[in-house]
């Protein structure tokens, strides 16, 4: 969603990097660019306007440091800008109540994502130790509660509907449901619409005071730009939501609602989805995005990712077969099932600073996994562990039975090939630091006597 501001910034960037000293003239052309790049991501102009006042009285200020070159210096203050921008550190739930279970309200515009964050969101409480109960309070879309109820079996947390339209009862029923069956979080499912109108936020309204909510989460698609700001602050005037949460953030609209709507509501961003699967759903950090709105990668949510969704055992004992040369295509499809735990290939690129800028985009639009597990699936045991034996009739056979063509089966064949020539490679420069470390060992022995 960044990808077009990121980049003029970078240009920006760029434009200074040859300056010597930092002066009026070349921060005044580096604002002007910087601005219209904010106001091309549809960023708020009042929001853009004060960001590049602070940011110009910064660059010119006393505190800048004269032995750092202008585009170092400008990069470290709309960095820090951009983080007090969108709320400088992250805020948790408040999930810490007189009275069990935490009751988390969810509101916002049909078509927002409300519903799926529900789940997401009983998912991730799930895995973080909770117990919790989804309610299905949207009693008026049709299908809504039938929705919360596939997503809840699929995250495998229960679901408390009612089949009369009243939210209320609903609501109450399903909180003294939670109660009994010793449920610590209730997350309530409330109705939207397609636009704000005053039936949906008195019943809102009406919610908020009889569930005394811990947490009132606001969901908004944040690739209604502008227009997500304004609905947020109408929301909030009227419910004074806890915290926003940003879906459809994978998306490629222009993504200045996330830069905007702290400043205007000012309430925190708690959460960002960035996909469909129950798993696309992030904490928001502040410092984190502006390191990645700024091409500086995100290696801090990398590596949590990996933590949370890879083999540890498995990770380990994979490495171990790499460095022995003994690493097969059933070892290669398991790394797949990993890695697609993990999320968006998309989404994981862009965490590594500099690799997003590797890998051309339309690579990563046409990267498609189901293919190569087709072909691999396709092979028999015996193919899987020695893929040297694969012959001309036995590369037509895994082709016919993977839907794909021949020369598909070629290209994956030799680019593992390739591969298991550079982990060769590896191991041996591996093998061979491991020796001039123990040669270099005695030696030092030896001089130290």
């Amino acid at each position: 969603m960044f990808e077009s501001l990121s980049d003029k910034l970078e240009a920006t960037f760029k434009k200074l990097a040859g300056q010597a000293t930092i002066n009026e003239i070349n921060i005044g052309i580096a604002m002007r660019d910087i601005k219209r790049a904010l106001l091309a991501a549809d960023v708020n102009y009042k929001v853009a306007k004060n960001l590049i006042e602070d940011i110009r009285e910064k660059s010119l200020g006393e505190e800048v440091i004269k032995s750092v070159s202008p585009a170092q210096m400008i990069v470290k203050i709309v960095y820090d800008d951009l983080t007090e921008l969108m709320g400088g550190e992250q805020k948790p739930l408040n999930l810490t109540p007189k009275k069990l279970p935490a009751v988390i309200m969810v509101a916002g515009l049909q078509g927002s994502g409300k519903t799926t964050f529900c789940a997401k969101l009983a998912k991730r409480l799930k895995k973080n130790g909770k117990n919790p109960m989804l309610v299905a309070a949207d009693v008026y879309r049709p299908a809504a509660v039938d929705q919360l109820k596939v997503l809840g079996e699929q995250v495998e947390v229960p679901v408390f509907s009612i089949t009369e339209q009243d939210a209320m009862k609903a609501a109450l029923q399903g909180l003294e449901s939670a109660r009994a069956a010793a449920h610590d979080v209730v997350i309530v499912d409330t109705a939207g619409r397609l636009q704000i109108d005053e039936q949906m936020m008195a019943e809102a309204e009406a919610l908020k005071h009889s569930l005394k909510p811990d947490e009132l989460l606001f969901v908004v698609d944040s690739m209604m730009g502008q227009e997500a700001v304004n609905t947020a602050k109408v929301f909030n005037d009227r419910l004074d939501f806890d915290g926003v949460v940003l879906t459809k953030l994978d998306g490629d609209a222009r993504g200045g609602a996330a830069l905007s709507i702290r400043q205007v509501v000012e309430k925190p961003i708690k959460f960002m989805s960035v996909g469909e699967k129950v798993d696309d759903l992030d904490i928001f950090y502040p410092d984190r995005m502006a390191q990645r709105i700024l091409g500086m990668g995100d290696i801090i949510s990398f590596v949590e990712k990996a933590q949370e969704s890879l083999d540890l055992e498995k990770t380990l004992e994979m490495q171990k077969k790499m460095m022995k040369n003994e690493f097969d295509l059933n070892d290669f499809f398991d790394q797949l099932q990993q890695l697609k735990k993990m999320g968006s290939i998309q989404g994981l690129i862009e965490m590594v600073p500099g690799l997003n800028k590797m890998v051309p985009k339309q690579d990563l639009e046409n990267l498609d996994f189901k293919p190569i597990e087709a072909m691999i699936n396709s092979m028999t045991k015996q193919e899987k562990a020695t893929p040297e034996i694969i012959n001309g009739s036995r590369r037509l056979r895994i082709a016919n039975g993977s839907g794909t063509k021949v020369q598909e089966v070629n290209l994956l064949l030799k680019q593992f090939g390739e591969m298991k020539k550079m982990m060769r490679s590896v191991s041996k420069m591996s093998q061979s630091g491991r020796k001039i470390t123990s040669q270099n060992l005695a030696l030092d022995k030896f001089l130290k006597r």
